[in-house]
Formats: structure tokens, C-alpha cells, sequence
């Protein structure tokens, strides 16, 4: 029998563990931020009916959608984001989620469209969103999450993320005074090409929908953002389309970044518009200031009906969405890779100690937050040093009677150190005598 050659389809990947580590740790830091703020965690099937997925008609969407039927005879698709199941999943439960809620959902989604750099068929999407308020504290607690998200990833220095928000109804306000509300979808999503096409591409693109002259017109709106801080910038846009609900929610923003000193990660820009039709109200974009070309890393916006489509119910919310494989990726470029040890340290196999003895050694270790692999095989020192070299474990531990010996695996360096002072070493290693 010929064997069958191992590979992966195209725009799918598999994660060896160094790569799966870091975003494990990714995923920790995200969801350890998430739930400080009271977040809960949800979960939906990958496979749903595919009208449930896309609705009244799926566009652009259908094309991409992973779509086929069952053994049944059913007509599915695997999920192509985290809303539309987040949507059929809230009309369900509705009679068991308390309003407002607040969720999370980390999980992958597919999508068949082209691949290239930092774009895959599948990928990671976490997803999170206050259902049910419509008041600007929700507006600004999930600005602020991301915000100090972000931070916990990337550095809570300054400059280190910018996020860049604006509100739909005061664009569409704008387009109404030129007499081009009724192409307001098709502007935005032209607009939404400024960081890709850059301005005279815009222009071009707008100018083939209004006309010359209004295309400037718009171009210039949202160019009113490039200089001043928030409140400049705010003044500037009630001078081109005077006070309205919209600018006295950015006002109301604006002030709580301000009370939470947050003020130096947040932009206000015209330009951010969001290409996707069903944001109503403020909509935002991150971007992270050594990587600006690589794009938006997290963006959402507020809704005025999630579960329009399932559920009579109106409900409304504001949500975000990280984009993880991007974002590590560009972590990645800016930093180069994080620490990948498969684990703190490694406890070494030697004669006269039983596994299940090494085991109750290893728990001392890991009682303390160490995270402690046991070598399983008896071979020379040597070889099992290099073998925590290659899984990058920066300390092996020899065990003894009454004393260890711990194996500084970068310096190739030994010490011995009472049993009940290792752990502690390894935490705090200049603790150890003659360790520089």
C-alpha cells in the first residue's frame, strides 16, 4: 500500500509548540483582562444551518462560506465569524441571559477566500460585546477593555496601541447635507479603504459615486482628524455638521477617557467608518504605533439590532473583535518571538529514582507556579541537558538526597542547592550563590 503524502490544505496551518505556547499565553492575558471586567465566556458549534449563517442573503459572504450538505441531508456551513452565531445564540437563550450581558468567545472561523501574508481560510477570532445597554458607559467599558487588553499584549507604555473611533450617524449626517445620504453605504466603504488606498485612490473611488466636487467635499471631513487632540477634533466636526446625538456620545466618551487617564491611546477620526453596513452608532479601529502597515488588530462599533433576524426582540449592543493570528504575528515582526520553554524547568532521570518518586519531587516545583517536566528516560547528564536546550527549559534539576543540583542550562553552570531552597532559586536565580 503507497503511503499518503502528509500535508495541509491550502490557507489552513498546523502550530508546532513553540507557536502554539505564545498564543496560548495570548489567549490567557486576553481572557484574564476579559474577566476582570465580569466578561463570560460562551461557546457556539463551528457547524450551523447554513440560513441561519446567512440569513436573507449572504452577498460577498456566500462566496467564502464553507458550505455543504450532511449526512442528513441538511444544508450547513461552517461559521464565518463570531457574530452571526453570537446573534442566533442570544435570540435562543435570551430567556436565560441577564441584560446587559457581557460576553467573550475565542474560537476559530473559516472563510474560503484567498490567501495571503497574515491571511488565512482559518483562522482565530475573539470576539467580545455588551448586549442590551445602549448608553455610552457600555460604549466606553469595552473602548477601555481593549485598551488595557491590548496593553496587557503589547506594553502598557505610552504610544504603544492607538485607537482610532469615530460615530456612523455623524458621517451620515455629513453625506445627508451633500445630498448623498442615500449612497452612504457605498461611501463607507470606500472611505473604509483610506489606510490600504491612501487619499487620492479614495478620492477616485468616492468621486466615481458623487461626483467631483462632493467627493472633496468628504475627503476633506475626513481628513479633519489628522491634526489636535480630542476635543479640537470635536469642535472642528460640530463646526461641519452641527450638535447631535452622535457628537454629544463622542463628547460623553471623550470625557471618560479622560477620568480614566487613557487619554494618550485614543484618537478621534472622521475617516474610521467601517465598512460593514450594520454598525450604527461609534465604531473604532486599533493600530499599533510600530507596526502602523500591518492594520487594524482590533475594531468593532455599537448595533442597534443583533438578533434582528432570529428574534422580534430588539436588541442592541457594542462589541470588538481582536484579530489573534494577525496580532501575533505582528508581535512577532516588532519584538521578535516570545519566550517558548515547554516549561520553567526539568527534573532529569537518573538511577535510584523511581517515577513515582520524581513526580512528588516535580509537585514541590509546580506548587510554587514552576511549571516542572519530568525526563522519563535514564540517559547521560549531557544528553539530557541538550534535550531541555532544544524544548528551550532554561533550568534542569538533579535530584539528590537533602541536596539538588541545578542546571543553568544558558550559562552551563551547576549549583547545589538545599532541596527546600530550589524552587526559590529557580524563581529568583541571583538568590544563588555565585549566580551573576
Amino acid at each position: 500500500m503507497s503511503l499518503i503524502e502528509p500535508r495541509v490544505l491550502k490557507g489552513f496551518r498546523d502550530f508546532l509548540p513553540p507557536q502554539e505556547l505564545e498564543r496560548r499565553n495570548m489567549v490567557e492575558k486576553i481572557e484574564r483582562t476579559f474577566r476582570s471586567f465580569g466578561f463570560v465566556p460562551i461557546d457556539t458549534p463551528a457547524l450551523e444551518y447554513t440560513r441561519i449563517l446567512l440569513g436573507k442573503g449572504g452577498g460577498e459572504t456566500e462566496k467564502q462560506v464553507y458550505r455543504f450538505t450532511d449526512q442528513g441531508g441538511r444544508d450547513v456551513a461552517l461559521r464565518f465569524d463570531l457574530t452571526v452565531p453570537f446573534a442566533r445564540f442570544t435570540a435562543e437563550h435570551r430567556s436565560d441571559l441577564p441584560l446587559p450581558f457581557k460576553r467573550y468567545h475565542i474560537a476559530k472561523v473559516w472563510r474560503g477566500e484567498n490567501t495571503q501574508r497574515g491571511r488565512y481560510r482559518e483562522f482565530t477570532q475573539c470576539d467580545f460585546d455588551i448586549v442590551g445597554s445602549a448608553g455610552a458607559g457600555a460604549d466606553f467599558e469595552i473602548l477601555f477593555m481593549m485598551q488595557k487588553t491590548l496593553g496587557a499584549l503589547c506594553g502598557t507604555g505610552k504610544g504603544a496601541v492607538t485607537i482610532r473611533l469615530n460615530h456612523r450617524g455623524l458621517f451620515n449626517r455629513f453625506l445627508e447635507s451633500l445630498g448623498v445620504g442615500n449612497k452612504s453605504v457605498e461611501i463607507l466603504r470606500q472611505v473604509d479603504k483610506l489606510g490600504k488606498t491612501g487619499k487620492d485612490g479614495v478620492h477616485t473611488l468616492v468621486e466615481e459615486i458623487t461626483g467631483k466636487e462632493i467627493a472633496g467635499k468628504i475627503l476633506d471631513f475626513v481628513s479633519l482628524g489628522e491634526e489636535g487632540d480630542f476635543d479640537r477634533v470635536l469642535k472642528k466636526l460640530k463646526a461641519a455638521v452641527g450638535e447631535g446625538e452622535d457628537t454629544r456620545r463622542l463628547e460623553t466618551v471623550g470625557k471618560y477617557i479622560k477620568e480614566t487617564g487613557a487619554a494618550d491611546s485614543f484618537v478621534l477620526d472622521p475617516s474610521i467608518t467601517r465598512g460593514l453596513d450594520y454598525y450604527t452608532g461609534i465604531v473604532y479601529e486599533t493600530f499599533l504605533n510600530k507596526l502602523p502597515g500591518i492594520g487594524s488588530v482590533c475594531s468593532g462599533g455599537r448595533y442597534d439590532n443583533l438578533t434582528g433576524l432570529y428574534s422580534k426582540e430588539k436588541l442592541c449592543g457594542v462589541g470588538s473583535s481582536i484579530g489573534l493570528d494577525r496580532l501575533q504575528a505582528a508581535l512577532e515582526e516588532i519584538a521578535g518571538p516570545g519566550p517558548r520553554g515547554y516549561a520553567d524547568a526539568a527534573l532529569a532521570c537518573t538511577e535510584g529514582w523511581s517515577a513515582g518518586k520524581a513526580q512528588v519531587l516535580a509537585e514541590q516545583f509546580r506548587s510554587r507556579g514552576i511549571t516542572c517536566e519530568v525526563f522519563l528516560e535514564i540517559q547521560k547528564p549531557v544528553q539530557q541537558f541538550m534535550a531541555a536546550e532544544k524544548k528551550g527549559i532554561p533550568w534542569v534539576i538533579i535530584p539528590g538526597e537533602g541536596q539538588l543540583v541545578l542546571r543553568n542550562i544558558e550559562r552551563r553552570e551547576n549549583r547545589e542547592v538545599p532541596d527546600v531552597e530550589a524552587a526559590s532559586a529557580i524563581i529568583a536565580p541571583a538568590a544563588i550563590p555565585g549566580h551573576v
